[in-house]
């Protein structure tokens, strides 16, 4: 065995390993922080806040066809609960584009399934 051999096996034994669920719960950590941010600057961040609600409802969309999906793993309660929220997701962000509605329910929504990817039920 080699040194390069060696320090290259040293190294991926401590890198961190990446599962799916640490990539969601990026996803949702960047999109929720990013319409946080925005929706708490006010009318001179709405270019933000639209961006951050299609990123939103593009990550939705996309939990929704994987849920929809009856090989997908998740048991079928859980799948259902998710695809309704993305449903909700769909519904709401209309009205906070038209500013009907604020986006702090999707920013709870998108908290809490971060805590669920977490294995957290409290606050956080």
């Amino acid at each position: 065995m080699n040194a390069f051999h060696q320090a290259a096996t040293a190294y991926a034994a401590a890198a961190p390993i990446r599962t799916h669920q640490d990539t969601e719960y990026d996803a949702f950590a960047q999109i929720t922080h990013r319409m946080r941010r925005a929706a708490r600057a006010g009318r001179k961040a709405f270019p933000d806040l639209v961006a951050a609600l299609h990123d939103n409802r593009r990550l939705w969309t996309i939990l929704a066809v994987e849920v929809a999906d009856e090989a997908n793993a998740l048991p079928r309660d859980l799948r259902a609960r998710i695809f309704y929220l993305a449903e909700f997701i769909a519904q709401h962000t209309p009205k906070v584009l038209t500013r009907e509605a604020g986006a702090e329910a999707l920013i709870e929504i998108n908290t809490a399934i971060m805590r669920g990817l977490r294995g957290q039920t409290g606050g956080s």
